[in-house]
């Protein structure tokens, strides 16, 4: 293992520094070694996240994550087997993810004990690494001129041509900053509050390296590298997915490995799907998982159309490059529905189409910055319910007969659609990651947009614990409905070994408007076939099966020829 961490030291700092960051970086392992517990770090088919907020829900005169503790206790337990919490340290802008320290929990929350409190599910931690607060003790010591973080940051002189630099935001990429020592303009991806970190300084890899350390050592079983895709900056380049960032991550990977093998490293990059996958190493040496970004816009796509021949070629191209892989699946999240992982799989005019459908559903739409000074969409914030489901279409009451009005629909329809989709998402390959709100079956929150100014907050709702029960309690609530049926989903996948994140799939077009696919566990002795049709319309069509076992009712059934609902799920084996 020395050898594969003297490799990257050499790579990247060069050799006559590398031999000495490496005793630099073993004593840093032996330090934790003895702190970080051994776990048993393997994935199953019982493993799924619910990704939240530490204050998502909040009760009087309580600390957040203490009512968190209380909350998944209650709702979650045979439910999810882990969740991912959201960044919890000091910040002061985008929601936790510009942090003023890597080691604290925020105070408005609770602290470590809390936080350890909740192992009773696997954790997951974000690694905010790209960038941090421009109101941490590290920047503020830059700004002061001092020696050890001079170098911490990015800094520009002259006028440089920075026009390949990919991004995805229109701000201006430089910040100027005062110092003691005259202005100096700073690199700033994404705000002038989120500072770049200079990783081409190796003191801030070693300080990272002993951060994630510390999260593995507080109970982290997944860490999440957050925009990791920039990390890396090379003037004359597009500064994405450097060869450098790619050895940063197997670094991490292998100095993880050493002495905390259970945990797994999650690469958040919100590009195309060739991209997304190349964080996969050679299957061995960096992430364990991967986002699967291309998923929510095809879903969306193949939802919108009531054709799932698009997301059906797609997903049939799922492959993963071993058995120490596979793929982070998500439909919805806090930031919004990301239209770049599409690139080059849905036409310009399949994503225009995307664009107008958020917006006539009462999303909105953020732009990134293109090298030759245009801007394009970058990303749909909307919730994923909505997305699927106009609003605008809902029956006003449930207690309200069927209407034959064009276009208005039942609560019933978009619940019974927007389970199927994210049924998809529980049936291909990897391991599922669920938003808080569309478990417990959240609209959009428009009022935090006009609070906040900014459009991601629509996905950002915190929610009072006892509302949230008092809704959950009740039978007609949107919560219960959705609640009800996505547990059902989740206790059976739960149960069937075919779902391992590491077995096999099959994907068939056995109609365009259903999504199949064959799910097989790695010893081969688990098999069920996964069929969701994505139109509104009852769909008839032949298998090559007899007969089959109803995962959800366990009633056996005739498969040969079959006919779905609109919007229905059959999980048969």
């Amino acid at each position: 293992m020395s050898n594969i961490l003297l490799h990257h030291l050499t790579f990247l700092y060069g050799e006559d520094q590398a031999a000495r960051l490496l005793d630099r970086v073993q004593a840093l392992l032996a330090d934790y070694r003895a702190r970080i517990s051994p776990r048993d770090g393997r994935l199953s088919q019982r493993d799924s996240l619910l990704i939240l907020y530490g204050d998502q829900v909040q009760s009087p005169n309580e600390e957040p994550l203490q009512t968190l503790k209380k909350f998944c206790d209650q709702y979650l337990t045979d439910i999810v087997s882990g969740i991912h919490i959201l960044p919890f340290y000091p910040w002061t802008s985008d929601d936790g993810f510009s942090v003023v320290d890597y080691r604290r929990i925020d105070p408005a929350l609770g602290g470590w004990d809390d936080v350890s409190a909740l192992q009773n599910f696997r954790l997951m931690f974000d690694a905010v690494i790209n960038h941090i607060s421009s109101q941490s003790e590290w920047f503020q010591k830059f700004l002061q001129d001092d020696s050890r973080y001079r170098d911490y940051f990015i800094t520009v002189e002259g006028e440089p041509n920075l026009s390949q630099v990919v991004r995805p935001r229109a701000l201006p990429l430089l910040t100027p900053f005062q110092t003691p020592s005259g202005e100096k303009k700073v690199w700033t991806t994404f705000s002038a509050d989120q500072i770049d970190l200079n990783f081409k300084n190796p003191e801030v890899l070693l300080e990272i390296l002993d951060i994630l350390l510390l999260y593995a050592e507080r109970g982290a079983e997944f860490i999440r590298l957050d925009a990791i895709a920039y990390l890396w900056k090379e003037i004359g380049t597009t500064c994405i997915h450097l060869p450098q960032t790619h050895a940063v991550v197997q670094f991490l990977r292998a100095a993880l490995d050493e002495v905390a093998p259970h945990v797994h490293l999650i690469t958040e990059t919100n590009v195309p799907h060739v991209d997304n996958i190349s964080y996969f190493g050679d299957g061995a040496n960096e992430a364990q998982l991967v986002y699967n970004f291309a998923l929510p816009p095809l879903t969306l796509h193949a939802f919108h159309t009531g054709d799932a021949r698009t997301l059906s070629a797609w997903a049939k191209t799922l492959t993963l490059p071993s058995d120490k892989t596979t793929f982070f699946n998500f439909l919805a999240s806090h930031d919004g529905i990301g239209l770049n992982p599409a690139r080059g799989i849905l036409s310009n005019e399949e994503i225009d189409s995307l664009v107008n459908k958020i917006l006539e559903h009462g999303g909105f739409i953020s732009y990134k910055q293109n090298a030759d000074g245009t801007q394009s969409p970058y990303e749909m914030n909307i919730n994923y319910f909505d997305a699927l489901s106009n609003p605008k279409n809902l029956l006003p009451s449930l207690l309200q007969p069927p209407s034959s009005a064009a276009g208005v629909e039942s609560l019933d329809l978009h619940v019974n659609r927007f389970l199927a989709a994210h049924a998809i998402m529980l049936s291909i390959v990897g391991v599922p990651g669920i938003y808080f709100h569309s478990l417990f079956g959240s609209r959009g929150w428009l009022e935090g947009v006009k609070q906040t100014g900014r459009n991601r907050t629509i996905n950002r709702e915190k929610l009072k614990m006892d509302n949230l029960q008092r809704e959950l309690a009740d039978e007609n609530s949107l919560r219960r409905k959705v609640f009800a049926k996505f547990s059902q989903l989740l206790k059976a996948r739960s149960k069937t070994p075919a779902f391992h994140p590491h077995g096999r799939q099959t994907v068939l077009d056995l109609h365009p408007s259903i999504f199949a696919v064959e799910r097989i566990s790695p010893d081969e002795k688990s098999r069920v076939l996964c069929l969701h049709n994505v139109s509104q319309k009852q769909v008839s069509f032949s298998t090559s099966y007899e007969s089959a076992i109803d995962l959800f009712t366990s009633q056996e059934i005739q498969v040969s020829n079959l006919t779905l609902e609109p919007y229905q799920v059959l999980w048969i084996k």
